[in-house]
């Protein structure tokens, strides 16, 4: 056998070896954002999760016969549909049964508290009928010179430690002097009837009115109902609503993205994407996990504590680590709206209630129905290494350009 040595020869076999060592290092130069596995567990992993960051995220996508769904009128039609109610059974309820309608009253009968002029808008404390028998505090500001029907409107919730008037500070004045009207207020596990709270028993609380809804479902619904007020607010362009949260309400965000249709733009700053990673959404507070529940019949879950519960319809396949039922889901159930998430630890492996470098495996899924539907803009990742915080020069850039350009500079009905 003879050899060709020309200098076309080696400059090919150089090229070709480029391409190989390239694909080799790809998934190292990429860090886990390439490599689609679950987050590593917590310190104190159950059995059935061990090793689950040595396990593939599923594509969304995936049919139950393995092949994939092909076409937007599929993910529409059917697919979604189905990822809808997997969801429903998980969280209970997103809506209210026709036995609750009772405790929903007219949400425009709100009591003001105060109304300050600030440079640029209108503050107004008030508090909001979230049910019949519960007022929530809120702040509404209004822009000056608003016109009716014009402006985009945010609602923004406070963390787990400031109270509702804190999101004026990180975002709302900037907002409203862009335009914007903004609702500012917090989750009901913060502040909810008989005085519960996330520290003493809020779940139960909800549960004794309302059956099982998990409070991540509830919080879906107590944005709705701000939704409603909104769109009597005269300046509202009612079609144009966002939110946004951080840490505990950043967990409410990916919930409303999915669940919410009324809102069209939603900033998630630092969920913590994983369920089961390094944050807490198992927690009675968020999930319920591991309390048991008489409607949740799963007798056959290999870990006799756990069925009946929350976690054995998280984790549909018992054979691999991770849960099936994950957040890669909730932000493809966004599509086609718009959702940023902003992670503020991607320098670090591993980061406590943060995002860091194994989130974006999640995002990555989340893509590919973006990716389907033909609007691959609407979901934005932003990686950040500024540390767990509400806002922030790399921050405020990012969230201020995604709703000026979701909410301020578009007019109409949702995308």
């Amino acid at each position: 056998m003879r050899f060709v040595n020309s200098p076309a020869l080696r400059q090919c076999t150089d090229l070709c070896w480029c391409i190989i060592v390239t694909c080799m290092l790809w998934p190292t130069v990429c860090g886990t954002l390439s490599a689609q596995t679950y987050h590593s567990p917590p310190s104190q992993v159950h059995p059935l999760m061990q090793d689950q960051d040595q396990t593939q995220i599923l594509s969304i996508l995936r049919r139950d016969d393995g092949t994939l769904v092909s076409s937007a009128k599929e993910w529409n039609q059917q697919h979604r549909p189905k990822l809808l109610s997997q969801w429903t059974r998980v969280l209970g309820k997103l809506q209210p049964e026709e036995n609750d309608i009772q405790w929903f009253g007219d949400v425009t009968q709100t009591v003001e508290v105060s109304r300050q002029q600030k440079k640029g808008y209108t503050r107004v404390e008030l508090q909001l009928p979230i049910e019949t028998d519960f007022l929530q505090p809120h702040l509404l500001l209004i822009p000056d010179n608003a016109a009716d029907h014009n402006c985009p409107a945010v609602i923004a919730w406070t963390s787990t430690s400031p109270d509702f008037r804190k999101p004026e500070d990180w975002w709302g004045a900037w907002l409203a002097r862009r335009g914007f009207v903004v609702l500012t207020g917090w989750s009901h596990i913060r502040n909810y009837r008989k005085d519960s709270s996330y520290r003493n028993g809020v779940n139960e609380v909800c549960y004794q009115r309302f059956g099982r809804w998990l409070p991540m479902a509830k919080m879906v619904h107590d944005v709705q109902r701000e939704v409603e007020y909104l769109r009597t607010v005269p300046a509202v362009d009612g079609s144009r609503v966002g939110f946004m949260g951080f840490s505990l309400s950043a967990k409410s965000a990916l919930y409303v993205a999915a669940f919410a249709p009324e809102i069209r733009a939603t900033v998630a700053i630092d969920p913590h994407l994983a369920i089961y990673g390094a944050s807490n959404y198992l927690d009675p507070w968020y999930l319920d996990a591991r309390r048991r529940f008489d409607d949740i019949k799963t007798d056959t879950y290999p870990d006799p504590e756990l069925r009946g519960t929350v976690w054995s319809l998280l984790d549909t396949d018992p054979t691999r680590p991770g849960f099936e039922r994950n957040h890669h889901e909730l932000m493809a159930l966004a599509a086609p709206r718009a959702l940023m998430v902003i992670g503020c630890s991607t320098d670090k492996q591993s980061a406590v209630h943060s995002d860091d470098r194994q989130s974006g495996a999640y995002v990555d899924r989340a893509k590919e129905v973006y990716q389907l539907l033909e609007v691959p803009d609407q979901l934005e990742y932003v990686p950040l290494s500024c540390g767990h915080q509400a806002d922030g020069p790399e921050i405020n850039r990012a969230w201020q350009r995604f709703f000026e350009r979701t909410l301020l500079q578009t007019a109409g009905g949702v995308r």
